[in-house]
């Protein structure tokens, strides 16, 4: 039997009054990439964040590799667990190579130096991200795919083994979105990631989680949840689903009657 990686029960948040987040039970498998697909203001980036120990549920439990994440201190969290934001503007005036060793804080103390196992850690996750010539650039000088390269790399650099994405091709061209649903797919990692794009799900995504109105509607293989059905049920589009040709997933030609 497959350990799950990630184990969410009957998660339950909202703000105020208003749920926005409802009974969701959700697994994820060790090194699997899973994505959350759902429409604007369903869910999926609120509960990205109650995966990943940002948020606190009202009731329900989230456990990682076994353990209770209600129980671990926000710095043993950041020790197994990375999140990645939507492409992020900053006007810092950093190097590529500084901004990545910012992951490195989880593992360190206040008064500890820097160490040959943070200089390795670093080193290697620019190199994961195809950016250790880039390393003494200056951040200003990426451009969007680029920075996006060096926000994942930071993560790496946290020695995480989950990664949570939050629309990490937001603003980015198809090139660019392409390349950096590739590398996720490719790292060791097990990967939850919210995407708007629904053919760049099926493409790079082991498994499909829907969220609609707070809630789960299917999570499986995009085969079974990318149906002609559920995207009229939940995005309310008319759509063609057939398999693509070089994959066998399913490709989405959208219908404008």
């Amino acid at each position: 039997m497959t350990r799950m990686t990630i184990r969410a029960d009957n998660l339950t948040w909202g703000v105020g009054r208003k749920t926005i987040v409802r009974d969701v039970s959700l697994r994820v498998e060790k090194n699997e990439t899973l994505g959350l697909i759902g429409p604007n203001g369903s869910g999926k980036s609120s509960l990205l964040r109650l995966l990943a120990g940002l948020k606190r549920p009202r009731s329900g439990q989230i456990e990682i590799e076994g353990r209770n994440i209600a129980s671990l201190s926000r710095r043993a969290l950041a020790r197994q667990l990375a999140f990645v934001q939507q492409s992020a503007a900053s006007d810092t005036n950093l190097s590529v190579r500084d901004v990545v060793k910012l992951g490195r804080t989880p593992h360190r103390s206040a008064l500890s130096g820097w160490s040959s196992a943070d200089e390795a850690a670093v080193s290697g996750a620019l190199s994961r991200v195809d950016m250790i010539e880039r390393r003494t650039q200056p951040w200003q000088t990426l451009s969007g795919g680029e920075r996006q390269r060096v926000h994942i790399a930071r993560a790496l650099a946290q020695s995480p083994t989950i990664m949570f994405l939050d629309e990490p091709t937001n603003h980015l061209d198809i090139h660019h979105q392409i390349e950096i649903l590739r590398m996720v797919r490719d790292l060791d990692l097990t990967s939850v990631v919210a995407l708007h794009d629904l053919n760049l799900a099926s493409m790079f995504c082991d498994r499909i989680a829907v969220i609609a109105g707070g809630t789960l509607v299917a999570c499986d293989l995009p085969s079974k949840v990318l149906t002609e059905a559920l995207l009229h049920d939940v995005f309310r589009i008319k759509a063609e689903v057939s398999p693509a040709d070089d994959t066998g997933r399913p490709h989405i030609r959208f219908r404008s009657e």
